[in-house]
């Protein structure tokens, strides 16, 4: 079965030889740097240790894989993770046994939450020491068993070929996910042979991606007949690459669009049809236009927590079409009325030519006065942010001059928290593949690897990092990695002195007791004599780490500094914004809520006139 039949959304580059190639006698280790090569794997990021330093020695002598160093293996995750999310291939990841192994966790479970196609490699200790306690021994296969689409540990040295292709093969085919490939070290010493391409022997992985065309004739006669439908856009139609595909969906049906915090991009944010994101801080018309919604078209998407509010009560008058590429997220959160199992790019095309057909036998949905509505609440509930009045820089309008000012095609990736949200409101996304950032799994730390991991991936377009002064202080090491590798991202530092999102509930839920949220506390609190002195100073932390870093404090500078920071090419730049800590991230769906219950700001709760509207 080809990969165009199994469903890749992002099939690696073909082997460069022809047909089978004859047997190289080679050890483990050579063969598994060759079986990168194969598959088209270009860039790798990780740690040597121990275990895995046999495969380090012939990586040294690959013309075709680049291996970057990185400071911590958190940061190779995240950074194959952003590699992936930018390029649309499989992002590889290495370290060594036991706590390198381990310190792949959570960007590993990141990928998982996410969908996104990664390949980790581990090194392990020798089999025979294997379920021993041995030194650096971690059983990293059972660890990750619950947050991998599959995962393999390695014994025999002939094996490696093979794994590495169905690796590459489940990662990136079906819905993406990461598979990570543990290898014992006497496999990785032994002499075996390689040739390519290996048979690959997956019996039970089939996954399906033509949709069932009954399937599809019903959803299209739902969407003609609905009055108030929307679609409901997330991740899967970016990874699927079914952008165009969308925008004619939509334009044909004339139905309003809502893309997901992961699937911003997939559907333009300047079109006209585009109603915002949904969720817990999405934009009040995406939010209301689900819940008084009477059709729900979602496309790649997972009805997650996030986006419904309190689930018994989302959209209660809403018909459900769900299509998915995985069949076990239709029906699991939300019944579906129309379960469509397929890749969202054949779906979406399936579905135009059916919708084509209903529109010629005279079926044709009226949807003007659902635009009227979705309009007025547009108008009188727009996305907004006030100006501190003691004049501090203003984190919303930070993030919104950085959006207008980057070049074409840059791509943003962003930690998570306050920032986060902004970024995702203030920056205007057109295109596929230009926001980045951690969804489901929320992980703080996430941004400066991942723009990394994109700057590697594509290297001919400007990276921004927007991330918070708490998730900069995770993972800034590999600020180090990228001045030494040639990396030259651009992060923005939204530094309001404290972890910004917890101490907005702190303000909201807990009588403003601000249990450990505040960052900065140090010589401007303890000695009144230091005032001004921060801990960290940023500014200095990047210049140490061979980043050209700047401070911005003032609103009149913000254009200039922006400016600067786009025209330097030659190494990474940090600005450090010191913004109001005050500021919040409206609107806002308390956690546990009914999403009927959102807030356009603080204190003010929307009128939808609902007598009139029903």
């Amino acid at each position: 079965m080809t990969e165009q039949a199994t469903g890749a959304h992002h099939p690696q580059p073909r082997p460069r030889s022809g047909g089978q190639s004859a047997p190289e006698h080679v050890t483990g280790a050579q063969s598994l740097i060759r079986s990168l090569e194969e598959v088209g794997a270009d860039t790798v990021f990780g740690i040597p240790g121990g275990a895995i330093l046999p495969a380090y020695d012939p990586l040294m002598d690959s013309t075709r894989v680049r291996h970057v160093l990185v400071r911590h293996e958190q940061g190779a995750g995240h950074a194959a993770t952003g590699y992936a999310q930018a390029t649309g291939r499989v992002g590889v990841c290495m370290a060594t046994s036991g706590p390198g192994a381990t310190n792949l966790v959570t960007p590993i479970a990141d990928a998982h939450m996410d969908s996104v196609p990664l390949v980790a490699i581990t090194g392990q200790v020798a089999s025979k020491a294997i379920g021993t306690d041995a030194f650096q021994e971690a059983d990293i296969v059972g660890i990750t068993m619950p947050i991998t689409k599959h995962n393999f540990l390695v014994t025999k040295a002939e094996d490696i070929p093979r794994v590495i292709a169905q690796a590459f093969h489940i990662a990136s085919t079906g819905r993406p996910g990461p598979v990570l490939v543990d290898i014992a070290k006497d496999a990785l010493q032994a002499k075996t042979t390689f040739s390519w391409p290996p048979a690959m022997d997956l019996p039970g992985y089939r996954p399906v991606t033509k949709p069932h065309a009954k399937q599809i004739r019903e959803g299209a006669k739902l969407i003609t007949a609905a009055k108030r439908p929307v679609l409901y856009v997330g991740g899967g139609v970016i990874k699927a690459r079914a952008t165009a595909e969308l925008k004619v969906l939509a334009e044909l049906t004339g139905a309003p669009v809502t893309t997901t915090l992961m699937g911003l991009g997939a559907f333009p944010d300047s079109h006209p049809q585009h109603v915002g994101m949904p969720g817990m801080h999405g934009a009040v018309t995406a939010v209301t236009a689900l819940q008084k919604a009477d059709l729900i078209v979602a496309l790649g998407t997972r009805f997650d927590d996030r986006v419904t509010g309190k689930l018994d009560s989302f959209a209660p008058h809403a018909k459900i079409v769900h299509a998915d590429i995985d069949p076990a997220e239709i029906g699991k959160n939300r019944a579906a009325d129309v379960p469509i199992v397929g890749d969202a790019r054949e779906v979406i095309a399936d579905l135009i030519q059916a919708v084509q057909r209903e529109h010629s036998e005279g079926q044709r949905g009226d949807y003007s006065a659902w635009w009227k509505d979705l309009n007025r609440w547009r108008e009188t509930y727009p996305l907004g942010y006030e100006q501190p009045e003691n004049g501090q820089l203003s984190p919303q309008q930070v993030i919104e001059r950085i959006g207008r000012l980057a070049p074409e095609g840059t791509i943003f990736a962003a930690g998570v928290g306050q920032h986060q949200m902004w970024a995702a409101h203030y920056i205007t996304y057109d295109k596929p593949a230009t926001w980045l950032n951690s969804g489901g799994a929320g992980t703080m730390g996430y941004a400066v690897p991942a723009a990394m991991g994109a700057k590697a991936g594509a290297p001919d377009q400007t990276v921004w990092a927007i991330d918070g002064d708490g998730c900069f202080q995770m993972t800034n090491q590999e600020l180090t990695t990228c001045a030494l590798n040639n990396i030259p991202i651009k992060v923005a530092v939204i530094n309001n002195g404290a972890l910004g999102m917890v101490r907005q509930w702190q303000t909201l839920f807990y009588n403003q007791r601000y249990s450990n949220t505040v960052l900065h506390s140090g010589p401007d609190d303890v000695n009144p004599d230091a005032r001004g002195t921060r801990v960290p100073d940023f500014v200095k932390l990047s210049e140490a780490m061979g980043c050209y870093a700047i401070r911005c404090e003032s609103a009149d500078d913000l254009d200039k500094v922006i400016e600067e920071a786009n025209s330097i090419n030659d190494r990474p730049v940090v600005i450090d914004f010191i913004v109001h800590e005050d500021a919040m991230v409206w609107p806002m769906v308390a956690a546990g809520t009914s999403n009927d219950e959102i807030m356009a700001a603080r204190d003010v709760r929307p009128d939808f006139g609902d007598s009139e509207d029903d």
